[in-house]
């Protein structure tokens, strides 16, 4: 039995580490730099409609690779950067705990609209995460054409690879920091 259970656990162990790895690794500042642009670009060929959200939106946070995995208790971590105006103001990380029904590993890219001023200083203070009622929209073309703002942000995220039953944002807590 204690041997069923180190197999199963050592498989998992590979799989989380192996699709979720990516959004736990050091990376430089141009690397994040030339990773957050690409995310920006796939968002928007994958939806031409998330234009309107790029456009109008007073901030973002990018994060081009969050990596999670779980059995039973999950993690997920990932690095980006934040804009003001069309310009880079910051980088953030997000933090994710969870406990719960889950098992595997999984790397998507995210990124936070912030529809005012206010909004995106509350998640620049320090104090923001994503609660129980926040939902993440999974950007496939046309999707985001009736997608809007859920408390001043909205969220939305592409897969990136691995497989993972149980997918959320809630409860994520976000650090800031000025450029």
């Amino acid at each position: 039995m204690k041997r069923a259970i180190l197999i199963y656990v050592f498989f998992a162990f590979v799989l989380m580490s192996s699709s979720a790895y990516a959004g736990w690794s050091a990376k430089s500042s141009k690397e994040l730099l030339a990773e957050t642009e690409s995310t920006i670009t796939m968002f928007r060929e994958s939806d031409p409609a998330m234009e309107r959200f790029f456009e109008k939106a007073y901030g973002y946070a990018v994060f081009p690779t969050v990596g999670k995995g779980g059995i039973g208790i999950g993690a997920a971590y990932g690095k980006g950067l934040v804009y003001e105006q069309g310009k880079i103001v910051g980088s953030t990380s997000l933090k994710q705990v969870s406990i719960g029904f889950q098992l595997g590993g999984q790397a998507y890219s995210e990124i936070i609209f912030f529809k005012d001023k206010r909004d995106l200083e509350h998640f620049k203070s320090g104090n923001f995460q994503l609660g129980a009622t926040a939902s993440a929209i999974a950007v496939t073309k046309g999707v985001s054409a009736d997608a809007d703002y859920s408390d001043g942000v909205a969220v939305f995220t592409l897969p990136k690879g691995g497989l993972m039953y149980e997918a959320t944002v809630a409860g994520q807590k976000f650090t800031y920091t000025d450029n």
